[in-house]
């Protein structure tokens, strides 16, 4: 194996022909590209596991199982990393399966260097783009989200302002990210605005820009965030909380073109795509009067709605052992298992949180649990019941109504309660050893202790 620089970007190689191997070595080493090699899907996710690459090229053939299985495991896990594949020369059927699984390109056995030279160059440029943040991809195969996804490809080519509505956490950013990424904007900046974060006084120079001495504080020009997006996509995210003042001046922003910084006395050009989000619904605001009708239409030429997640249920699994993963790849150990208990008491939670509750609850429960399994017990550590739903949740299904656990809940706790306070007494109130009684991880007792009151 090539010794690896940190300064270089570094390729995994997958293949069970030393020949080849040390063919795609040499090649990448020209090109200043580091390798790590494996010549099997084992030894291909201990190395993902254990050091940061930026491509990976596997063969599609190998001892242990097929390529295709490895493009599934780093599109679960490592969503940001390109992979190519080996096939044979004249497959393309071998190929399309490919691609429809998650790699972005393919190379033809015997290997044209000039061809995998470019497809190296293209794959770094690709994985060297500024990162979505929250989540990598926009996860799930069911109707509804499949139907997002083909709207961002249609949407993303154009240039009109896109309105997305959706409630919190179901990943409107994300969206938003994907659009401007697929767009023709995709190499200029990218700017995100929290809209009801930012105090009314201060809104307009933020957006806008402001001249020095403009007022009190001003002791420099600041550009704003129109002229730093130049080229670019402007997110606005939770649009419907700008006060009605400042709605006026960025509808002007948009019909012109061109902003007025705080104390000019004339306009600037700016060229940047519009994007606005929010949970609430603007068409009631704007028969309240409290948002802008003329406006409303400006940013709402497009409309792309985000379903909340108890609307697509069947992309809890796929969510699950995404979080999972990245939970696995952050801390450096092995990926968590989800019980089924566990799995059927997410898989009727109505998460008025969405998405980002979802995380929240895996990432406590994956920090609380005892060994290498997420039980039941883990996920209703938190506030979330997994028997309750909001009050848009759909009623009309009885899986959803039962309150049988809500009244063995406490039956439970009084259990749990119990059998810890026996194991204190036992040890003369040494909680360490208490834990070790009980078979529980110290951090475990602690938490269940101020759980039950007992801290």
């Amino acid at each position: 194996m090539q010794k690896v620089s940190t300064d270089n970007p570094v390729a995994l190689v997958v293949d069970d022909e030393p020949d080849i191997l040390e063919l795609l070595e040499i090649t990448l080493a020209r090109m200043e590209v580091a390798t790590r090699t494996a010549s099997n899907l084992e030894m291909a996710r201990s190395i993902l596991e254990q050091y940061p690459v930026d491509l990976c090229i596997t063969d599609l053939r190998l001892p242990d199982g097929e390529g295709i299985d490895l493009v599934a495991h780093i599109q679960r896990h490592y969503p940001n990393l390109p992979v190519a594949v080996f096939t044979a020369h004249g497959n393309m059927e071998t190929a399309v399966r490919a691609l429809k699984g998650g790699a972005f390109d393919f190379v033809s056995k015997p290997v044209d260097l000039k061809v995998l030279r470019s497809l190296v160059t293209t794959a770094l440029r690709l994985s060297r783009r500024p990162a979505v943040s929250g989540y990598a991809v926009l996860l799930g195969d069911s109707g509804p989200m499949r139907g997002v996804r083909a709207t961002i490809s249609k949407v993303a080519r154009s240039q009109a302002p896109i309105h997305i509505t959706g409630e919190s956490g179901t990943g409107k950013e994300l969206v938003a990210r994907l659009i401007h990424e697929q767009g023709p904007r995709a190499e200029r900046p990218f700017l995100p605005i929290n809209c009801g974060a930012i105090p009314a006084e201060l809104i307009e120079s933020e957006l806008f820009g402001h001249r020095k001495g403009a007022f009190s504080g001003a002791i420099a020009e600041h550009g704003g965030l129109f002229q730093s997006a130049a080229g670019g996509t402007l997110f606005l995210d939770e649009i419907a909380d700008l006060p009605l003042a400042m709605q006026v001046k960025l509808l002007r922003a948009i019909q012109e073109k061109a902003v007025r910084p705080v104390g000019a006395s004339r306009e600037v050009p700016v060229d940047v795509r519009i994007l606005s989000a929010t949970h609430r619904d603007l068409s009631t605001l704007v028969q309240s009067g409290a948002f802008r009708q003329d406006l409303y239409y400006r940013v709402n030429v497009i409309e792309v709605r985000v379903p909340p997640l108890r609307e697509r249920r069947e992309d809890i699994p796929m969510l699950v052992e995404h979080f999972l993963g990245r939970s696995a790849q952050t801390s450096g150990l092995a990926m968590p298992n989800l019980s089924t208990e566990a799995m059927d008491a997410l898989m009727h939670y109505s998460f008025p949180g969405n998405v980002r509750e979802l995380e929240n609850i895996l990432e406590r429960a994956v920090t609380l649990c005892d060994g290498y399994t997420v039980e039941k017990c883990d996920i209703l550590s938190g506030e979330a019941t997994p028997t309750k739903h909001s009050a848009t949740e759909n009623t009309d299904n009885p899986a959803l109504n039962t309150t049988t656990e809500a009244a063995l809940d406490p039956f439970l706790d009084s259990i749990e309660k119990e059998t810890i306070l026996k194991a204190l007494e036992q040890t003369r109130w040494n909680r360490t050893a208490a834990a070790k009684i009980l078979g529980i991880s110290f951090r475990a007792m602690r938490y269940r202790l101020k759980k039950l009151g007992l801290d």
